[in-house]
């Protein structure tokens, strides 16, 4: 037999069932049965109470110290087990996951000498962790490794650092919140936030730990909260660069030779590309799309009408009349081409966030996208939010509402500005 939790009426089924085991015979009005049974009752330390002074009990009992959670997928779990795996759709992505770690961190000690041993100076990753590097310890127990570590204090995490830190485990998750005091407390976020048509967020995250229970904010690692936040900017900004660099070789290559044909052309006229065969609509915004990969966004005045005027002048002088016509090179194996593909390649990975720091046009498309008013923007800009966005969905498991919502709090909170290096 076993019993769990000795409260209620388990306190009463606990001396029944102690009674009859204890004699080894249970006994129906006459009738006797032998018993050989093992009688196993679980419970916390803090119903003790509930059989004080039953010696025979007390006697019996041992005591088995098991830390809290100290995991944070662990920590998820046990809410999705509780509460349905539908929960997560509640949540932006990570943010269910920040909600553990701000549990977990009130079962932490304060101070990690193994971590200390490993990163002397723990200021230098103030934007990415908090000043205990509790959120790096919480990494670790979950078995992943950050990004943004350097590659110095990566390569010196060897097995006996790693083994150190794990081995502090042992000294931790027996103060802070307990399993049922997280579960009451994602209970309370979760009904009062939740909603069809919003998402839970990291604003209402912080929000519900500052001014909707401030009494449990007291009982985190001071600070903390604001280094979960700055972690999940950092994140969610990666995520955003990541979609961003959608483009293949095939792109990029696209891009390039549709700019090429499209020098040749008046603004304001359309045109079929020759080597894409791709319609063209030849506007200023779409030539400075394409240029911003190629110069970037930061070009003194003039220069723009200049790069026009010295790549359509190469193009005619050498790459078609010479390169193209009397060798019988493909376009992509030009002089011109190779250049410009390596101007592109460059800025693309260097510039990537330069749609949210420069574009207002992109921002306000952001904001407007799968409105009616999208449609009013430039080619170019849709199919860039487009991609952002589809990229999101399919690679990070947002939905397109909450990839928009994501996109807008990058723009709004200038995260890209705030991790620009």
């Amino acid at each position: 037999y076993a019993l769990m939790d000795i409260k209620g009426h388990n306190k009463d089924r606990l001396l029944e069932l102690h009674n009859i085991i204890s004699d080894g015979v249970h006994k129906v009005d006459e009738i006797e049965e032998n018993v050989n049974s093992l009688f196993l009752g679980v419970m916390n330390p803090e119903d003790n109470k509930n059989i004080r002074g039953f010696q025979s009990l007390t006697d019996r009992i041992e005591f088995i110290n098991i830390s809290y959670v100290l995991d944070s997928s662990t920590e998820v779990e046990i809410y999705k087990n509780i509460f349905g795996h539908h929960i997560g759709e509640s949540f932006l992505p990570r943010v269910l996951e920040n909600f553990a770690r701000v549990i977990i961190s009130s079962r932490l000690n304060e101070k990690s000498q193994a971590l200390l041993d490993w990163i002397e100076d723990p200021s230098k990753y103030e934007r990415y962790c908090d000043e205990n590097l509790h959120l790096l310890k919480m990494a670790i127990y979950t078995g992943v490794i950050p990004a943004w570590l350097d590659d110095e204090d990566r390569h010196a995490f060897n097995a006996k650092r790693r083994r150190k830190i794990i081995a502090e485990a042992e000294t931790e998750g027996h103060t802070g919140f307990s399993g049922r005091d997280s579960i009451d407390i994602f209970h309370d976020l979760y009904s009062n936030y939740a909603r069809e048509d919003q998402f839970i967020t990291m604003d209402t995250l912080c929000g519900f730990f500052t001014k909707g229970r401030p009494e449990l904010a007291k009982q985190l690692p001071k600070g903390f909260l604001d280094s979960v936040r700055k972690m999940y900017n950092y994140q969610i900004l990666q995520e955003v660069k990541e979609s961003l660099y959608y483009y293949n070789e095939d792109q990029i290559a696209r891009d390039i030779m549709n700019y090429v044909f499209a020098l040749n052309y008046e603004t304001g006229t359309t045109a079929t590309c020759t080597y894409t065969g791709e319609r063209l609509e030849i506007t200023e915004t779409y030539l400075v799309s394409i240029e911003n990969h190629l110069l970037g966004h930061d070009v003194r005045e003039g220069r723009r009408e200049e790069f026009r005027e010295e790549t359509q002048r190469e193009y005619t002088s050498r790459t078609l009349t010479q390169e193209i016509m009397v060798e019988d090179k493909r376009i992509g194996d030009t002089a011109l081409f190779a250049d410009l593909h390596k101007r592109y390649v460059f800025n693309l990975k260097e510039k990537v966030l330069e749609p949210f720091l420069q574009n207002e046009n992109f921002r306000r498309a952001l904001k407007d996208y799968d409105s009616e008013d999208f449609r009013t923007y430039d080619k170019r800009v849709r199919e860039d939010v487009t991609f952002l966005i589809n990229n999101l969905t399919e690679q990070f498991g947002y939905t397109e509402q909450g990839a928009r919502e994501m996109c807008i709090y990058v723009v709004d909170n200038d995260l890209a500005e705030a991790f620009e290096d």
